[in-house]
């Protein structure tokens, strides 16, 4: 059995399991999912050391045939586009579980839920078959809505959950529609994804058809990464959201639907995504810009990190629409390293909110002194999120930029002002109000996290100094299997350009005079 059948597997079996446990056995239950989280992220980083890149094919492969007269099987594998994902989001879970102190009321009903997230999207993640692929998505999502309405925070808490639900599910009907649209179209005959993209790069779709289906995925997929202009759901609802749960959703959950462009609209639909990609890197300015433009505004901490989180997600967008081998790695990469810092932002909100019961940067203040290590962290966080050299964001961020400068030059000079100026203005700012200045007096004496409390943020911390200052650990595994999406990207490019040659040929042949003339 593959390793990647327990990493994902043992969360939603202990989740099962949990429900079997009285309610009352809190710490007993608290335990179980530390542990089984725990077991999960060991599998994970036993995967990703043992992965060898650039093997031709998926590694730690499985198969198991399940509706044969449909074509779907149980199918999972990993290359260098998910290997980094399900690391990340195996680490973001535990560090997730560990975080869920703050809940008192229901804890039972809330660790089954946020294994169910956990478990959900790393079998997404791990899928190669478009039904599961789908389905673990949508599994993993539901619980978001749950628990925003019950645990979550705030007077606009069932406003948020009534938001989230409506926008994601519109994007997911839509990346359904498109993902049934491809099944019909592809002649596969197979929901399998390796298959299906065999057979399309043999025998193309049609131009029509491309331009049908991609639009479909590209804001299917987009609604559910809160692409501009469709993003209104993502900081109300992280900012409602109990911090475990956002640190799943913004982290991890979120990066499903970028995940999804790159491994299955950009190879299946390469004539589709020469078209829309102009568009889309126009679109990601309003993520860079607007969202960062709105980020300054903020008054509220979790509001502010929902922001920045939303603006991120232009830099993957931009970085996808460059279409060439260091755009998409870079893309890539900021996926990984955003999910470890949105995780920790989140988590260090949570912390601060169960401190002090608030989040209004203007009542809080000086928190560096009370707080040496929780404050450290949030500062390094904020550097993290300007990209600071020597975090991973930085080494993903400049991949991006140098992919996209050779595609979309006007673009990237406006995306890297909004990350030098914007970004670094409102995190400064934020830094500055919560960490410095006087201590209100009423949060002079509190007592800085046990040890046990700083596991969480140390774990997130030094994954995002590893691929901060060895950031090959990760491009290294990247780089060959976005070279074989960039590569038949280009062919199909190639021959687009020789087909469209002899009709501009002969339509000139045809003209009125063209005989006399030559």
């Amino acid at each position: 059995m593959s390793i990647l059948t327990y990493i994902f597997c043992l969360p939603l079996l202990t989740a099962g399991l949990l429900v079997l446990v009285p309610r009352n056995y809190r710490v007993i239950i608290r335990a179980i999912a530390i542990l089984a989280t725990f077991i999960s992220m060991a599998l994970a980083i036993k995967m990703f050391c043992h992965f060898v890149p650039g093997k031709d094919g998926f590694q730690f492969e499985q198969q198991i045939p399940w509706v044969d007269s449909l074509g779907i099987s149980y199918h999972v594998g990993v290359d260098g586009l998910n290997v980094g994902l399900i690391l990340m989001a195996a680490i973001v879970t535990f560090a997730a579980t560990l975080c869920s102190w703050e809940i008192q009321t229901r804890e039972k009903e809330f660790y089954i839920l946020l294994l169910i997230m956990g478990g959900g999207i790393l079998g997404a993640f791990a899928s190669l078959d478009l039904f599961f692929f789908y389905f673990l998505h949508e599994f993993a999502l539901v619980p978001t809505f749950i628990m925003i309405g019950v645990w979550g925070r705030g007077e606009r808490k069932n406003y948020a959950t009534f938001q989230i639900t409506l926008y994601l599910s519109i994007g997911a009907l839509l990346a359904l529609l498109g993902l049934i649209g491809l099944y019909l179209k592809s002649g596969a005959n197979t929901f399998d994804i390796p298959q299906m993209i065999a057979c399309v790069q043999a025998n193309p779709l049609s131009p029509h058809s491309q331009n049908f289906i991609f639009p479909l995925l590209l804001f299917g997929f987009g609604i559910l990464v809160s692409l501009w202009p469709f993003h209104s759901w993502a900081p109300l609802g992280y900012g409602s959201a109990p911090a475990p749960t956002a640190m799943i959703h913004a982290g991890v959950i979120k990066k499903f639907g970028l995940y999804g462009l790159i491994r299955i609209a950009l190879p299946l639909m390469p004539e589709a995504a020469h078209s829309w990609m102009h568009i889309l890197s126009w679109l990601c300015l309003g993520n860079i810009l607007y969202i960062g433009w709105v980020a300054m505004r903020q008054g509220n901490l979790n509001m502010l990190i929902g922001n920045s989180s939303v603006a991120h997600m232009g830099f993957i967008f931009l970085g996808i629409a460059s279409l060439n081998l260091i755009g998409v790695t870079g893309a890539v990469f900021v996926m990984v390293a955003h999910g470890f810092l949105a995780a920790l932002t989140f988590a260090l909100s949570g912390y601060i909110y169960q401190k002090t019961g608030t989040l209004q940067m203007s009542e809080l203040g000086g928190l560096c002194r009370p707080l040496h290590f929780i404050g450290t962290a949030v500062l390094m966080a904020m550097l993290a999120g300007c990209g600071l050299p020597g975090f991973a964001n930085f080494a993903g961020e400049v991949s991006v930029f140098f992919g996209a400068w050779k595609v979309f030059p006007t673009v990237t000079v406006l995306a890297v002002w909004g990350a030098l100026m914007i970004g670094a203005i409102y995190m400064m700012r934020a830094a500055r109000n919560v960490l410095h200045g006087p201590v209100p007096e009423k949060y002079s004496y509190m007592a800085d996290a046990s040890l046990w409390r700083k596991l969480p943020y140390a774990l997130l911390l030094a994954s995002l100094f590893l691929f901060g200052c060895f950031p090959k650990l990760l491009t290294n595994q990247i780089e060959p299997d976005v070279n074989k999406i960039v590569a038949s990207y280009q062919s199909a490019n190639m021959t687009r350009m020789n087909v469209e040659k002899p009709v501009v040929a002969a339509s000139v042949a045809n003209r009125p005079g063209a005989i006399e003339n030559q």
